[in-house]
């Protein structure tokens, strides 16, 4: 008897240990629930259990910043499969952030769904919308989701549901040339703090030459692609957001909007001190990298490529506060697509946990620039070292303070390119401030009023 006792307590012993793991960032956050009967069929007495069935995935990424990110990817992937055999990460780069979204949905909707895929975290109720997307409420232990920046997960929830995991997530910054400050008798290492602030550096940095034309811009802020960003950010900043947290409201014409616009309008039109018109996404960086203008507005996840690109000392800082600072997230989520098999389901799970340990978020934010998406990375020896020796790769994670939600709606294409397309008629002055923003919310009303009732 009291060997067969023996022989119980080992036994369940061992399927305790098969049972455990920690759930956390540093560790398995995977909740394991799914695959139980493997678990109990595993620890049934075989010496040496079957191998693993290979599964290859599908993963769909886009690049919308700077550096060789499919490198960084495809790395990503064969350091999984290292650790996995069983398991091969097929990366698809589909372009930009719309094509990558324009291809997965023809594939989900020709039955031909990818296994994973970064999109946009705005993304979340028009993948809702066609019954793309695979829950992750349940899929990950809670205390998972909770080691993410609280900003990041406000735009992976609809309600209390998940259905996302932060990745390449971004802030806007402000960017800014030393030496061009040092050139003006600005203080170099003192970023505008305010508006008022903001606009009169600005002025100083403007440089013309003897026939009246502008040589050096003071600041650039975009005002293609991602404008309704850049406004967002000038809203906040002002005292509100502009969305709702179930994306079926905007308030895309209060008062705080119409004083954020007219002073996005006001800072080419009227000041003088950045170009008009249209300012294209991807050259502001550029022309921040050459010298053509002393300032910008940008994504945080292009901060690896001024670091490698520009000739100069530069600084970054918080967006200059109106009533206070503030600034939208942004860049692109994990999404586990519905209609795959479970095992594939379970591997991308799996894919997903490799991707957010402390240590591939701390390397993945040097690498790239996009701010590490849990508190957890910047406790690594990894990123304190980095930090410490580049400081401005701080401020991004310090701004997170003052993050809010980035615009996200049902239809939500349809709602940004209509907004995007009246702040640039704004820009340009084809349309007040007052048009632009009146005419944006009675189009996103017309759109939205189905999804109130």
């Amino acid at each position: 008897m009291k060997k067969l006792s023996f022989l119980l307590i080992a036994f369940v012993l061992i399927l305790s240990a098969c049972g455990g793991g920690t759930s956390n960032n540093g560790g398995s956050g995977v909740n394991r629930a799914a695959s139980t009967q493997n678990t109990s069929e595993a620890s049934g007495g075989t010496e040496n259990p079957p191998a693993e069935e290979p599964v290859e995935l599908s993963f769909y990424f886009p690049v919308a910043v700077g550096g060789p990110i499919t490198s960084f990817i495809d790395k990503l992937a064969a350091d999984f499969h290292t650790e996995n055999p069983s398991i091969t990460i097929k990366p698809v780069y589909a372009g930009s952030y719309q094509d990558t979204m324009t291809k997965v949905v023809t594939a989900v909707q020709g039955g031909n769904s990818p296994d994973l895929a970064v999109l946009l975290s705005t993304e979340l109720y028009s993948l809702l919308e066609i019954n793309a997307l695979e829950e992750l409420t349940t899929r990950f232990e809670p205390v998972y989701f909770d080691g993410f920046y609280e900003a990041f997960m406000s735009n992976t929830k609809a309600g209390d549901q998940v259905w996302s995991v932060p990745f390449q997530r971004s802030t806007i910054v402000l960017y800014y040339n030393k030496d061009k400050f040092k050139a003006a008798n600005l203080d170099p290492e003192q970023a505008p703090a305010n508006w008022d602030e903001l606009r009169d550096y600005a002025q100083k940095l403007t440089v013309k030459d003897g026939s009246g034309k502008v040589t050096q811009w003071g600041l650039e802020i975009p005002s293609t692609g991602y404008q309704y960003w850049m406004l967002q950010a000038l809203a906040l900043q002002t005292g509100t957001n502009i969305v709702s947290n179930d994306g079926k409201e905007v308030y895309l014409n209060k008062p705080e909007v119409k004083e954020a616009l007219q002073f996005y309008v006001d800072l080419g039109r009227k000041d003088k001190v950045m170009p008009e018109g249209v300012l294209e996404w991807a050259t502001v960086p550029s022309d921040f990298i050459s010298g053509k203008t002393a300032m910008m507005f940008h994504t945080t996840g292009n901060l690896s490529k001024v670091k490698a690109d520009a000739s100069f000392d530069f600084g970054v800082a918080y967006l200059p506060a109106n009533k206070t600072y503030g600034s939208p997230t942004g860049g692109g989520n994990l999404y586990v697509f519905k209609d795959i098999p479970e095992e594939r389901k379970q591997a991308a799970l799996k894919f997903i946990e490799f991707l957010t340990q402390p240590e591939r978020v701390a390397q993945w934010s040097i690498d790239t620039g996009y701010v590490g998406t849990t508190p957890a990375a910047y406790e690594t020896e990894l990123l304190k070292k980095y930090v410490a020796d580049f400081p401005q790769a701080a401020v991004a994670r310090d701004q997170m303070e003052y993050a809010s939600s980035e615009l996200s709606t049902y239809q939500n294409g349809q709602i940004t390119k209509l907004f995007n397309d009246n702040i640039q008629a704004a820009l340009l002055g084809n349309m007040t401030v007052e048009e632009a923003l009146d005419q944006s919310q009675q189009q996103a009303d017309e759109i939205l009023q189905k999804y109130r009732k």
